[in-house]
């Protein structure tokens, strides 16, 4: 393991009290060298602002580098009231989607030298208020947040993006949820199924709503007419997806194939139909929503719509940037797409 000697702030001058290693060169150092004020130093130094090409500034550069000053980035990030960290706000960890979205905003954070730190809420927005206190009191410099409720203004007194949920109204990073859906219905009626039933999630998020929303016009488009008696649950849980399915299944008019806004109520489903003596796909095609890892390798892998879980941690990070530079809000979407498997296949004549 590597030695690291004790912690050394170059900004402030200050270097360890004690150490046998070689001083550290300290903004301190290179302001006496060069005949200039600390600050004059702090200014020529930091990369964020316009390089000058003054007789002072070259004199400052080139004195930093013969004593081989390295800037320390923790102490500027203190001395500007930031601390390169963003808090992530999600509804649970064990919900594998949230943890996948949670490790794909560190790696991104990491890449742009942040780190990040999760709370999780339980979906609840009591939970929620308090684990923003507490990410604030941590001087967090800004928050991702996976808990946007529709109708639910998202007012912050932090910078903040909103992640795979939106409120309608702060800078989102999203999947189509719509067009999703859409696909995954489409895929079903190409396969000749009529009757498809849907096992929605809650109605506060929005993307439960946009997949609703899909698969309602999918079927309008195929001439097929609405009928919420093939539409069942309210949450994202295997258990709930359970319920649903047999709530679909359990009677003498079930689908044919089932469309869950959520790979974890499609195991529900699947565990369902499983209960009730039904084969997928020959009796029932089953559809997700997510490609969470475990669904590929099912017994019968799951159909699902694969969501660019990367390309919206690197949205919301980009977001969140421009929320701190005080820009107007936007939202940036990403396409998904489908990845048919075994759990689908021709309806029975």
């Amino acid at each position: 393991m590597r030695h690291v000697p004790p912690a050394v702030n170059s900004e402030s001058g200050k270097s360890s009290p004690t150490s046998s290693l070689t001083p550290v060169v300290t903004i301190l150092d290179v302001a006496r060298a060069a005949g200039v004020s600390k600050s004059t130093v702090s200014r020529v130094l930091d990369e964020r602002l316009p390089r000058s090409s003054s007789p002072t500034a070259e004199r400052v550069r080139r004195v930093a580098a013969e004593l081989g000053y390295v800037r320390d980035p923790l102490a500027s990030g203190l001395r500007r009231s930031g601390t390169n960290t963003v808090g992530v706000i999600v509804p649970r960890l064990t919900d594998t989607v949230m943890a996948m979205l949670y490790e794909e905003i560190a790696a991104a954070a990491g890449s742009r030298g942040m780190f990040a730190i999760v709370a999780t809420t339980e979906d609840k927005p009591d939970t929620e208020r308090l684990a923003v206190q507490t990410l604030v009191r941590r001087r967090v410099d800004g928050l991702i947040l996976t808990t946007a409720r529709l109708g639910t203004p998202t007012a912050r007194d932090v910078p903040h993006a909103l992640a795979l949920r939106t409120d309608g109204i702060g800078p989102a990073a999203v999947g189509d949820d719509r067009l999703g859906a859409h696909l995954a219905v489409r895929h079903l009626l190409d396969l000749g199924h009529r009757r498809i039933g849907l096992v929605g999630g809650p109605g506060y998020a929005s993307s439960a709503q946009e997949r609703l929303a899909g698969y309602r016009e999918a079927l309008d488009q195929a001439g097929i007419g609405f009928d919420d008696r093939l539409v069942a649950g309210d949450a994202f849980s295997i258990e709930s997806g359970e319920i649903a399915g047999r709530d679909l299944l359990d009677r003498p008019d079930r689908p044919t194939a089932i469309f869950a806004v959520n790979d974890n109520t499609a195991i529900g489903v699947m565990a369902a139909a499983h209960a009730l003596g039904l084969r997928v796909p020959e009796d029932l095609s089953i559809v997700g929503y997510n490609d969470i890892p475990i669904v590929s390798r099912l017994p019968v892998p799951l159909t699902t719509v694969r969501v660019p879980f990367g390309q919206i941690a690197a949205g919301a990070l980009d977001l969140l940037t421009e929320a701190t530079r005080g820009e107007q809000p936007r939202t940036l979407v990403a396409t998904p797409t489908l990845i048919p498997r075994r759990s689908t296949g021709p309806a029975r004549a």
